[in-house]
């Protein structure tokens, strides 16, 4: 097997640091699979409960009038999510896009956002006008307060109860579940819950949103289990398998989620207008494949962290916590590290293997940033990639894999791209 390899350019000496460390493994990966089975039959159920047939995959054009298939997707999620409703759009664009249409929509002109995990993530930073943007909250007269996590990346309960006592305006909570560019750890469903449960003993008439990004999927419940009225992600995350070319979905109240689509296309019409043209196969057949997707993504996570750890890098999670989302982090110190890495994912991609990528600015953010992603869909984050901001600490943060080989495929790359420029030695 070893032979295949050396195609890539690996080397003798990277497969033969990794080996043991793959073999160290089998067990965990064994329970990845049954929680991927476990997800994987209850879409299925999804599926067949909702009576989604051929007819509705066919999809429809102009204002989309009675598009059977948009209209079972929906159910099919709101089933799996067990929530009251859901929209799921080719119209919300990438993630922060589905954010913004959830704050949006269910805030008002006086209301205020308070965000109980610290600091959202980069983009979301302009939406709220944490960084002045154009059309942001601040714009509209919504206010905005935030409680940073404690130092063990769990919630500060005590800070949260007191700024809801003393600021009434508060109207919704948002909970971000992934790290974004933030060096702490991913929240568990379980923590999310007791926060939820916590703002609504003191609070009960103040919504609470979670930022599912990354998340779906690794756990056999989500964050609309532990009591969250709406959970909002992006399809070419998790959710799309890698086969959704667009999209966004938001699960929820019906009362949440129709407000999301009257902003989402235009008061009086709602939910029943937006056509879904060709996107319908790839939106069902992607959720469908989600779990086992996110299985293989999760399985590359737990191998860069326990190969990189031994090398003295810092890596979030560490090679043996438990995982809630597919993102890890590792952190190089240094730009060089950031940016072999990100080049080794680049190379092994299997659509732009011979470009390589280098930081630059992107919209939405403070700094330059390195993204690596040779993808089908362009930008899918789900498919193995890796980005980082090019500043202190320089970490990169590593996720997806559409399958097993791919994902084991990149990291081995990026070990062996680190060895040639002499930034590690094995």
């Amino acid at each position: 097997m070893q032979s295949i390899y050396r195609q890539f350019g690996i080397t003798k000496e990277v497969l033969d640091y990794a080996a043991p460390v793959l073999e160290s493994l089998s067990e965990r990966f064994r329970k990845i699979d049954e929680t991927a089975e476990y997800n994987q039959l209850r879409i299925i159920k999804a599926m067949q409960d909702a009576h989604i047939g051929e007819a509705s995959l066919k999809g429809t054009t102009g204002y989309g009038y009675d598009d059977i298939g948009r209209d079972g997707l929906e159910r099919v999620y709101a089933s799996y999510f067990h929530t009251e409703d859901a929209l799921v759009r080719p119209q919300i664009t990438c993630g922060t896009h589905a954010l913004a249409l959830a704050l949006m929509s269910n805030l008002r002109p006086g209301d205020i956002l308070l965000s109980a995990a610290g600091a959202p993530y980069d983009t979301l930073q302009e939406v709220i006008g944490i960084r002045p943007s154009r059309g942001s909250l601040a714009e509209y007269g919504i206010g905005y307060r935030q409680v940073d996590l404690l130092p063990d990346s769990t919630f500060d309960f005590e800070g949260i109860r007191a700024v809801l006592l003393e600021e009434p305006g508060i109207r919704l909570v948002t909970i971000q579940r992934s790290k974004g560019y933030q060096s702490r750890r991913t929240l568990s469903v379980e923590q999310i819950g007791e926060a939820i449960s916590m703002i609504k003993t003191v609070r009960p008439d103040v919504l609470c949103m979670v930022d599912n990004c990354y998340g779906e999927f690794v756990e056999r419940v989500e964050p609309s289990d532990a009591g969250a009225d709406m959970i909002v992600g992006s399809l070419i995350k998790n959710p799309g398998g890698g086969l959704a070319p667009i999209g966004g979905y938001i699960a929820g109240t019906a009362e949440c989620v129709e407000n999301a689509a009257v902003r989402l296309t235009s008061p009086g019409l709602g939910k029943e207008v937006g056509a879904t043209l060709d996107v319908l196969p790839s939106f069902f057949q992607g959720f469908f494949m989600g779990p086992t997707v996110t299985a293989s993504a999760l399985k590359g996570a737990i191998l860069a962290a326990c190969l990189y750890e031994p090398l003295g890098f810092a890596v979030l999670p560490d090679s043996k916590e438990e995982r809630y989302d597919i993102i890890q982090a590792i952190t190089f110190g240094t730009p060089e590290g950031v940016i072999a890495f990100c080049q080794g994912i680049q190379a092994a991609s299997p659509v732009d293997s011979f470009v390589s990528c280098e930081p630059s600015p992107m919209p939405g953010y403070d700094s330059q940033v390195i993204m690596a992603a040779g993808a089908f869909v362009s930008g899918s984050s789900i498919e193995l990639s890796a980005d980082g901001p090019i500043k202190p600490p320089y970490n990169v943060y590593f996720q997806g894999g559409l399958t097993w080989p791919h994902a084991k495929l990149g990291i081995l790359k990026t070990l062996q791209n680190l060895l040639d420029r002499g930034i590690i030695k094995l």
